[in-house]
């Protein structure tokens, strides 16, 4: 049997700070925490209870659970406001962009567009002039019922836009599940490994970041993106989500990889029906427990065609910028996103916003 404290800010904003508590070392604060014990018990979870808190009233709640619960309940509470090292060298005081440089013939929403490495090359300096601080190449689709691709045309994609845009001063995630792959690209420049199996699929890849000393983004998926969508299964989406990456984030740890070189990604739709992936949304701010940066990837995700009917892939900019800004008002840092103009203007003026309060 284990006992799981977590512990969800509720409804961030700019107050006072000598009235609340400041999230993730944030612009943002928060003066209440929903608070939930769960019991896993022979592959079972089970809820036990559930409270609406002060930060400062939970670790008594959490004692009729044991000092076991107590000591998580404080691990969390520290978690949840202590500032973010800066990440990749990024400093994480404001949202950072990053962009998604896909050179497949094959990604859902620009599939073909950047398959040319000159195009891809070109367009991700554009995307740093228009305000992206990290560009995320791929060159293998994970869209929900995907075929793998062969690890020898990954590189080939991937390896020349890795390097030119390194030796531009990019910086660089590679988005890959291949240890070969991780290994190839951070030769060739890239400081960011951005695994969507959190270092599942192929282990070894862990070893060789940490070796590297690279940055790493470990994201949530249940199943593989083959068949992923077809029945996925959660007892409460939010909180099982945190579980996970929380021990993905102890293996990165035990492995060699510092807890300021981690991010870590809720994965919306990869695994997750539409109410797995609102519910992801409206709770993100529970992920802050884990104590690392929080990214998040909503960008032209077919979730919004649930919402909104017929509305083709590229025609999601509004809908994606209304789910980034919900991000940003859970205190998200880094927005992984295809439309950077777009979503730097929208930013710009949510910060403006947020930062002209007063009387």
């Amino acid at each position: 049997m284990t006992i799981s404290v977590t512990l969800r800010p509720l409804a961030p904003a700019n107050e006072s700070p000598g009235e609340t508590t400041p999230l993730a070392g944030g612009p943002l604060h928060f003066a209440a925490c929903e608070a939930v014990v769960r019991e896993t018990r022979d592959g079972g979870i089970r809820e036990l209870a559930r409270a609406r808190l002060a930060p400062g009233e939970v670790p008594s709640w959490a004692a009729r659970f044991g000092p076991g619960a107590v000591e998580q309940a404080r691990r969390q509470l520290a978690a949840l406001s202590a500032p973010r090292p800066a990440f990749a060298g990024l400093s994480l005081t404001q949202p950072c962009l990053m962009g998604i440089l896909n050179v497949t013939p094959d990604s859902f929403s620009d599939g073909g567009d950047r398959f040319d490495p000159g195009r891809a090359v070109a367009d991700g300096f554009s995307m740093i002039e228009a305000g992206a601080a990290i560009l995320d190449v791929g060159g293998e689709s994970t869209r929900p019922r995907s075929e793998a691709v062969g690890e020898a045309e990954e590189l080939r994609r991937i390896l020349p836009v890795v390097r030119a845009l390194a030796e531009g001063g990019a910086l660089v995630s590679i988005d890959t599940r291949r240890a070969r792959v991780v290994a190839a690209a951070l030769e060739a420049g890239a400081r960011i490994v951005n695994d969507v199996t959190a270092f599942t699929g192929d282990p070894r890849g862990l070893s060789l970041a940490a070796e590297a000393g690279a940055c790493v983004v470990l994201m949530h998926m249940q199943g593989e993106p083959r068949s992923m969508q077809e029945n996925p299964i959660y007892a409460d989406a939010p909180l099982d989500i945190h579980d996970y990456l929380a021990a993905r984030v102890a293996a990165c740890e035990a492995a060699g990889i510092a807890r300021g070189r981690i991010a870590v990604d809720p994965g919306i739709g990869f695994g997750k029906n539409l109410a797995h992936n609102l519910r992801v949304l409206n709770h993100l701010a529970v992920l802050h427990g884990i104590g690392c940066p929080l990214v998040l990837g909503v960008s032209r995700k077919s979730f919004m065609t649930k919402i909104v009917p017929g509305v083709a892939p590229k025609a999601r900019l509004p809908g994606s910028l209304a789910a980034n800004l919900a991000g940003l008002a859970r205190g998200v840092q880094i927005l992984r996103v295809h439309d950077v103009p777009e979503t730097a203007q929208a930013v710009a003026i949510w910060e403006a916003i947020q930062g002209g309060g007063g009387d």
